[in-house]
C-alpha cells in the first residue's frame, strides 16, 4: 500500500493494509491433500512489478510467497534472514558482505546469483523506478560481486537501517523479462493464472530450497467493495478476509464458531497531507489549526466503530521509536480559530481535496468539510482515481492537499526528505534523519527518530486522522496465517485448512 503509499489501487507501496501470525519461515507441516486457500482480498494489483506501480494488492500477493529478499519482516515486524546465509559488516559501518544461501533457484530454473541480487537492488534504486523505498538505499556507492555466492555493498555513509531496508527488495532474474505481467522469484509459490478483475492463484513450486508450503496452493479473489467480500466469506467462497473493511459487517463473524475475527497491529496511517510547499499550508500555525479543527476520535468511530487508533505523528506503535503524539494538537475548535487569526486567516480560506476514490477516502473527505467549515474553511472535494492520483499528487504535486494511506513501518524517515511529495522542509529533522540513519547503536537511532516524531508533530507536518486496525477474518478451519498489517505483506505458506 508500496508499496503498504497506498490505497487499494494505488501506483505506491505507499499505500495500505493487510499481514500476520505465521510471518516466520515456511513451515515444514504436510499440507493437506488437494487444499487450496482461498483468500479475499479489495487490492488487485495494478501490475506484477514492485517498482513500476504495482501497489499494495502485488505485494500483499507477492512479497515472501513468489519473490523472497535477502532478508525477511516476519509478521511480528523482526527482521530475519532469507537468501542471505550470513553478513558481515566492516569497522567503519561503510562495507557489507552478505553471502548468499546455496542450492536456491528460481521458477525458470536458473540458479540464483550474485549477480541477480545486484540486478534487484539496482533495479529498485534506477531513476524509474517507482518503489517507496528507493530514497532509503542513496548511501550505497557501489554492488560488487567477487563471486557467484557473495555480494559486497559498499556506502557514502553509514546506514543502520541496510539489512532493514533489503527486506524490502524483491529478488528476480536478471534475464527475466516482462515482469509486470510474469515473475521470475524464488518463493514457495509460482504465479499460476491472473484472470484480471477476478483472481490470481499461486501454485507450490516443486524446487523451492526450503520448507514446503502447508498448502497446495492460494488463490486471491479480488472484490470491489466490503460487502461482496464479507458474503463471499459467509457462503464459503473464501476462507479468509486479509483487512477487514466493513467493521459493521463484524457482527455477522463474531461469536460465530465458525469464524475467527482477529485483531492484529496495523501499520497503515489515513493521512491528510498537506502540500506544505503552498499557501496556506506553508505556515505551520495554518496546519496546526486546521489539525485541532477536525475531531479525529470521532472520524475513527464513525468508520471503525471503536477499532483502531489515534497517534498524532506518523510513528505507529510497532515502530521502537513510538510516542503517543495525540495530545500535541489536540481536538479544539476554540483553539483552531485563534491560530488561523494568528496566521492571518480569520475569516478562512478555500482550499481543492484531492480524494482517491476507493473507500474510506470519499466518507473522511466529507467528513474533514464539515468539520473545517465550522471554523470558516471551505473545502472543495475532488474525487480522483488511484492513477490520478499518482500522477497529479505524487508525480506532479499539483495538490493543495490531499488524503491517502501510507502503509509502510519506520516510513517518519520520509519527513526527513524535502523533494517528497508533501513538501515538509525542515533542515533541523532532515539533520536528525540522517544522524539516525548513521548511529552506531539501535538505541541511538531510536532517540534521533523520537525527536522526529515530536517535532513533525509540533509543525503539523501533516494530519495523521487515525491508524488503520487490522482485522484479519477468517473460518474457523484454517490456522497459521498472518494477523498484522506490516507493509501489506500476506504470508500464505504457513496457512492449513481443516
Amino acid at each position: 500500500m508500496t508499496s503498504k503509499i497506498v490505497g487499494a489501487a494505488l501506483a505506491l507501496s505507499l499505500a495500505l493494509a493487510a499481514c500476520g501470525t505465521g510471518g516466520g519461515s515456511p513451515t515444514a507441516a504436510t499440507p493437506d491433500a488437494g487444499a487450496t486457500i482461498e483468500i479475499g482480498s479489495l487490492y488487485e494489483p495494478q501490475n506484477l512489478d514492485n517498482t513500476a506501480g504495482g501497489g499494495q494488492g502485488v505485494t500483499e500477493a507477492f512479497n515472501g510467497n513468489v519473490y523472497e529478499g535477502l532478508f525477511k519482516l516476519t509478521d511480528e515486524g523482526k527482521v530475519e534472514p532469507l537468501l542471505a546465509e550470513g553478513h558481515q559488516v566492516s569497522g567503519d559501518g561503510l562495507s557489507y558482505t552478505f553471502k548468499l544461501r546455496k542450492g536456491v533457484t528460481f521458477h525458470s530454473g536458473k540458479p540464483l546469483t550474485a549477480s541477480d541480487v545486484k540486478y534487484s537492488i539496482e533495479k529498485v534504486t534506477a531513476k524509474d523506478s517507482q518503489s517507496a523505498r528507493k530514497s532509503s538505499f542513496k548511501p550505497i556507492k557501489s554492488i560488487e560481486t567477487p563471486d557467484d555466492a557473495t555480494v559486497v555493498i559498499k556506502l557514502s555513509s553509514k546506514s543502520i537501517s541496510l539489512v532493514y531496508n533489503l527486506s524490502y527488495v524483491w529478488i528476480i532474474n536478471s534475464q527475466a523479462k516482462n515482469l509486470t505481467t510474469t515473475e521470475d522469484g524464488t518463493g514457495p509459490y509460482k504465479l499460476g493464472a491472473w484472470k484480471r478483475g477476478s483472481t490470481l492463484s499461486l501454485d507450490r513450486f516443486p524446487a523451492y530450497w526450503g520448507a514446503k508450503p502447508a498448502n497446495n496452493g492460494v488463490v486471491f479473489h479480488y472484490f470491489t467493495d466490503a460487502t461482496a467480500l464479507n458474503n463471499a466469506l459467509l457462503t464459503d467462497a473464501v476462507d479468509v478476509v486479509t483487512s477487514e473493511q466493513s467493521p459493521d459487517a463484524l457482527a455477522q463473524f463474531t461469536g460465530n464458531a465458525d469464524f475467527k475475527v482477529n485483531d492484529g497491529h496495523s501499520t497503515t496511517k489515513l493521512l491528510l497531507a498537506f502540500n506544505d510547499r503552498k499557501a496556506p499550508f506553508d505556515k505551520p500555525l495554518v496546519r496546526k489549526a486546521v489539525t485541532s479543527a477536525i475531531d479525529n476520535a470521532k472520524l475513527l468511530q464513525s468508520i471503525w466503530d471503536g477499532h483502531g487508533s489515534l497517534i498524532g505523528s506518523m510513528v505507529p506503535p510497532t515502530d521502537p521509536w513510538y510516542e503517543d503524539l495525540t495530545k500535541v494538537n489536540p481536538y479544539d475548535v476554540t483553539l483552531a480559530r485563534k491560530q488561523l487569526a494568528e496566521a492571518g486567516y480569520a475569516n478562512g480560506f478555500t482550499f481543492t481535496l484531492d480524494t482517491p476514490n476507493y473507500d474510506p477516502h470519499p466518507t473522511a473527505a466529507t467528513f474533514v468539510k464539515s468539520e473545517l467549515a465550522k471554523v470558516g474553511i471551505t473545502v472543495n472535494i475532488n474525487v480522483i482515481t488511484a492513477d490520478e492520483w499518482y500522477s497529479k499528487v505524487y508525480k506532479n504535486r499539483d495538490f493543495a492537499a490531499t488524503l491517502q494511506e501510507h502503509v509502510n513501518d519506520r516510513d517518519v524517515v520520509w519527513y526527513g526528505d524535502p523533494d517528497f511529495y508533501w513538501g515538509y522542509d525542515n533542515k533541523q529533522v532532515t539533520e536528525w534523519v540522517q544522524q539516525a540513519e548513521q548511529a552506531d547503536t539501535t538505541e541511538g537511532q531510536s532517540e534521533l527518530l523520537k525527536k522526529v516524531g515530536r517535532q513533525i508533530s509540533e509543525d503539523a507536518a501533516s494530519d495523521w486522522l487515525y491508524l488503520y486496525p487490522q482485522i484479519v477474518v477468517a473460518s474457523s478451519k484454517l490456522s497459521g496465517y498472518p494477523v498484522n498489517g506490516l507493509n501489506s505483506q500476506f504470508y500464505a505458506y504457513g496457512i492449513k485448512k481443516g
